[in-house]
């Protein structure tokens, strides 16, 4: 996976200067405004309450009917039921051209408005302006709201109480599992049909996944491409790679993993250190593609490269059975077709 996750991008102030004026007025509303209708016209039950992945209780007097989350997170929510207590979301969101990013899933991003569509582009009055009763973010590090600016995290989290849940480090079900109890806490029927049948093709999917790596040993290597480095990626880290590894797929493992853990950055130069037979590529709008790609000889001349054996890897998975399942049969197809090149 690309540097993102532990090196942050060049960031942009949130507040210009003179932004930050209001910011104690929309606080001091926001404070006053618990009591009122949610986005449904009124609010669900009674007290509600959460434990999230920091081990921190999170309650309310009522559950939450202004949410404003991470896009690949409120995606998730999406697909277990939660639509309408989604009023704003924050990170890619909308490609150059107007359409959704990928992260956005099968979420209707002119429905919600957008804080910030890039790292560091969190606009702090906008989201107090949502009046919002709760923010939910990934955690890919203990305790860090993924796509919260550090300089801005103080202000954003005294506007609403928050939720994180960790995306790494264990497997992708039991990341799916908790968004599942978060989802079933703010109101969504886990008995839906298109829930259950969203788990129905995920199992499915994930039997052809093992089957596949059974018929077809081949060596596959998670990467992402920039302009000055390649990234291998690490199957101990990244949720979706520990559990593809537990299906049987013979993901290679990095041996000399930079600070963090996810991923070995290596020149272009060094890019053929681990033979691979299937490349898993970043697909994130951040890094470089097939296209992008072809340009550098050390790319073309990879045996994967040459045999056509590529296929997208999205390192910042939904975590919901219906976000998950397309990932694994696309994976699943490429190493039923892939042949040994090493």
């Amino acid at each position: 996976m690309s540097t993102s996750r532990s090196v942050s991008p060049s960031r942009r102030g949130v507040l210009a200067a003179g932004g930050a004026l209001g910011i104690g007025a929309l606080l001091a509303a926001c404070g006053g405004d618990k009591g009122a209708a949610g986005a449904n016209g009124g609010a669900k039950g009674g007290p509600w309450s959460f434990t999230d992945d920091r081990k921190q209780k999170v309650s309310l007097e009522r559950t939450p009917q202004r949410i404003v989350a991470f896009t690949g997170t409120a995606a998730a929510l999406h697909d277990f039921g939660i639509d309408d207590q989604i009023v704003g979301v924050f990170g890619p969101t909308k490609l150059k051209n107007g359409k959704p990013d990928p992260q956005a899933g099968d979420l209707d991003i002119s429905k919600v408005t957008l804080i910030g569509n890039a790292y560091g582009q969190f606009n702090v009055e906008k989201y107090a302006g949502l009046r919002p009763d709760l923010l939910v973010t990934n955690m890919y590090e203990p305790g860090a709201l993924w796509f919260v600016p550090d300089d801005s995290k103080d202000k954003i989290t005294k506007l609403a109480k928050s939720v994180a849940l960790t995306s790494s480090r264990v497997s992708l079900v039991t990341i799916i599992e908790r968004y599942a109890e978060l989802a079933r806490s703010l109101g969504a029927d886990l008995k839906a049909k298109q829930v259950t049948d969203a788990k129905t093709r995920f199992e499915q999917a994930s039997a052809r996944l093992r089957k596949a790596a059974k018929a077809h040993p081949v060596k596959v290597l998670a990467c992402s491409g920039s302009a000055d480095l390649f990234y291998a990626s690490n199957p101990g880290i990244n949720a979706d790679l520990m559990y593809y590894k537990s299906l049987g797929v013979d993901l290679i493992v990095p041996d000399h993993l930079d600070k963090g853990g996810y991923f070995e950055s290596l020149s272009w130069e060094n890019a053929d250190k681990y033979p691979a037979d299937v490349l898993l590529l970043d697909n994130r709008t951040a890094t470089l593609q097939p296209k992008d790609l072809a340009a550098k000889p050390s790319w073309a001349k990879l045996p994967a490269v040459k045999a056509g054996q590529l296929t997208p890897w999205s390192s910042e998975p939904r975590f919901s059975y219906a976000g998950a399942a397309p990932l694994i049969e696309s994976l699943a197809e490429a190493i039923e077709k892939a042949k040994k090149v090493n």
